[in-house]
Formats: C-alpha cells, structure tokens, sequence
C-alpha cells in the first residue's frame, strides 16, 4: 500500500502574496490539494524533503504547519486518479507546445530562414520543452496515460529540428537550403543587356 505525506497548514491572510509563494511551491512538487490548507504527495525522500521545507517556510511567516504520513483507508485508486489527471493536464499543455514547435519551424522554412541564429533560438526553445517534460515527469508518481505520447512528441520534435538544422548548414555551405547553389543553370540574362555605358 502507498504511502502520503499529509501538510496541513495555516497562513496569515495578508499579505496575500506569502499564501501565493506556498500554493505555487506545492504546485512546483506536484502536490494535489485535499482542501484548503491540507496537500498531499506520495511519500519519499524528495517529497519529504519539498514538504518539510515548506512547512518550516509557513511557520517563519507566522503560520503553523504539520506534517503527517498515512495510508490511504479506502479508495486509494481514486486519489492516484486525481495525480495522474493533474499529471496528464501537464502532459497536455506539452503536447500543444510541440504542435507550436513544429508549426514555428514550418513558418521558417516556408519563409526561407535558414540561418544560425534561427536555429539556435530553436533549439533553446527544444531544451526548454524537454526541461519542462522532465519536470513534469519526475512528479509523474504513477504513470499517467500521456507520459509515452510526451516522449514521443519531444522525439518527434528533436527529428524536425535535426532535419532543420541540416538545412541551416547547407544554406551555409552552398547558399541553398536544399544543397545547390541556386542556380537553374542558365546564366541570368533573360536575353537584355542591361548594362549602362
């Protein structure tokens, strides 16, 4: 059987934005919310260590906190639901970042931009995606449904860059994306002589 750590906590109402800090730090551990006041996350190490931090921060505000493990007397499945359904909204908003990703190469190839410094900024905004897939993953406690078709979309994601990037150098080297020089193999001239004398 798994078992929680329980925070129940007390903060002063104002100022408001020490009641911010607490909810966007258990938010950052991926702790779910029984109640007000009251969170959860499944028990270990990292999540005693989030956990026990954030009460000692309630308490210097003038708060009061308490920590507690347990075991779940019930329906224990209903609250790993309630992880992985937080999880997957997560997963979600990833997956539409990747969409983003993809579309934003698509607009740069359709403009012809294929320089160095597009390709970094590209690949800076990958790093970020997959920082971020990692986040989520290691509060990913139990495997929520979307975690393989992030992984995959991140893949998916760093073959398109990969295939960008092989058009960025061979504009570099041959001044064309596709490896040619340009040329259609005629000279330019449309037949005018349109130089002054």
């Amino acid at each position: 059987m798994q078992e929680w750590l329980v925070l129940v906590y007390k903060i002063p109402s104002e100022p408001s934005r020490l009641r911010a800090g607490v909810w966007r730090k258990l938010k950052a551990a991926g702790a779910l919310y029984l109640q007000n006041g009251v969170a959860t996350l499944p028990a270990g190490p990292a999540s005693e260590r989030v956990l026990r931090g954030i009460a000692e921060e309630v308490r210097g505000m003038g708060g009061t906190a308490h920590l507690f493990a347990s075991r779940v007397l019930g329906d224990e499945g209903a609250l790993r639901d309630q992880f992985n359904q937080a999880r997957d909204e997560e997963y979600t908003e990833l997956l539409a970042r990747c969409r983003d990703f993809h579309a934003e190469l698509a607009r740069e190839r359709a403009a012809g931009k294929y320089t160095f410094a597009e390709l970094e900024e590209n690949e800076d905004d990958l790093a970020k995606l997959e920082a971020w897939r990692d986040k989520i993953g290691r509060r990913d406690a139990f495997g929520a449904a979307l975690a393989q078709e992030a992984r995959e979309a991140l893949t998916a994601c760093r073959a398109d860059l990969e295939e960008y990037a092989g058009a960025v150098y061979a504009a570099a080297d041959n001044g064309h994306p596709d490896g040619s020089d340009g040329s259609d193999g005629s000279d330019g001239s449309d037949g005018e002589d349109r130089r002054t004398t």
